[in-house]
């Protein structure tokens, strides 16, 4: 049986993905093979040597330690897609209160309520100091076209926006869903150039970290209104409140607030939910349920952010499964070490990613021991698993 720990209220709605038959589930499992978690942080989790495989039931990774997961053979999924609707429509709301200062003027009504005054004599006078610009016909641009990306830029397209998207690594499903009515942008300087609204939708890493930041606020037009429903850090907090106050920036919508951003003069504040719908939790655990049940049983990976996508029918009897570094002749020393057992490969897969590799082989024969302690010897690998039908 295999045993998989829950570090965060999950979906009952993925967790019965999982077979009780075939699967121990809760928050009290120690020793497991799997981990299904959300927002928990992890980068101080100490991982026991059965963990083979965590599941974040979302897109984001960055409260896991994918480095250290790497080297210890350990694979991180992740469930891309599976809250775009949710991010979608709320990227949505975030265009529109950032236009229409709707926030603001449903609090100013409350304040006259408050006070005594008479609402509905007061709001024709008042309403004024509310008026925004409409979003048909403005231009919008979508800064990362993965799965939710797309969605906003094609519904922006419904909207009467002229849209440009902006991915240098736009993917090739990523490209057939998006509408033809998306401009795409060769870089992003004609993002920051020509956009009165900017969405962003990409992953933090290195090379995103502060893509809003002075030089680039610098380019965009005078009172653009930026919009980050995906790490508060892809934005220079100092860079924007700057561009706030000058005006350069009429709007900043963020799920990621903080005590400065907060308080910064034209920001609206969401508190982080762009994926908080019970129909995305639902979707998000059922996905990340899927995958580490299938990678547990099967030894495939579908969605993993650190190593290769490997899906494998089964056309033997016994399945090992390798995960070990990108380095030459890996594969020739596992098939001979194989041949040297007189094991018959009936059906094998390899892939790469980065760094990382991984290595699924299918036989119809029982591997001996000492044979799987060898291979486990071979420089440059760092998990093995032999699964049997």
């Amino acid at each position: 049986m295999f045993r998989v720990k829950t570090l965060n209220k999950i979906s009952q709605v993925g967790l019965v993905e999982l077979d009780q038959a075939k699967f121990e589930v809760g928050d009290a499992v120690t020793n497991e093979d799997g981990i299904l978690v959300r927002s928990a942080a992890m980068h101080d989790y100490v991982f026991p040597d059965t963990l083979r495989a965590i599941a974040r039931a979302g897109a984001g990774t960055n409260n896991i330690p994918i480095d250290r997961c790497s080297e210890a053979g350990i694979v991180v999924f992740n469930t891309p897609g599976a809250n775009a609707n949710a991010v979608k429509e709320l990227a949505v709301c975030a265009m529109l209160v950032s236009s229409r200062n709707i926030l603001g003027g449903s609090a100013w009504v409350r304040e006259q309520a408050n006070s005594g005054a008479d609402v509905a004599a007061v709001v024709e006078k008042g309403k004024a100091a509310f008026v925004g610009p409409e979003i048909m016909g403005k231009t919008l641009g979508v800064i990362g076209l993965g799965a939710i990306g797309v969605q906003v830029a094609n519904i922006a397209t419904k909207l009467g926006m002229t849209v440009y998207g902006y991915d240098p690594f736009l993917s090739v499903d990523a490209a057939l869903s998006m509408s033809r009515a998306v401009n795409r942008a060769l870089n992003i300087d004609t993002i920051y150039k020509n956009c009165d609204y900017i969405t962003l939708h990409v992953p933090l890493n290195k090379d995103t970290r502060n893509t809003i930041c002075e030089a680039s606020l610098e380019q965009m037009r005078d009172g653009v209104r930026i919009i980050n429903l995906a790490r508060g850090e892809l934005v220079d907090d100092d860079a924007i409140i700057k561009a706030l106050d000058s005006g350069k920036v009429s709007c900043y919508v963020t799920d990621f607030p903080n005590n400065k951003i907060t308080m910064a003069k034209n920001v609206v504040a969401i508190p982080h939910l762009g994926a908080s719908s019970p129909e995305s939790e639902d979707n998000c655990a059922v996905m990340a349920a899927r995958q580490i049940s299938d990678y547990l049983e099967n030894g495939n990976i579908v969605n993993s952010v650190n190593l290769p996508s490997v899906s494998m029918e089964w056309s033997g009897s016994t399945r090992l499964c390798i995960i070990h570094r990108n380095i030459p002749a890996m594969l020739a020393n596992i098939t001979t070490l194989l041949s040297k057992d007189n094991v018959n490969v009936e059906n094998m897969m390899n892939k790469s990613k980065g760094d990382f590799a991984y290595t699924v082989v299918d036989v119809n024969a029982e591997i001996d021991g000492g044979t799987i302690d060898s291979i486990k010897s071979i420089p440059g690998i760092l998990r093995v698993r032999l699964l049997a039908r």
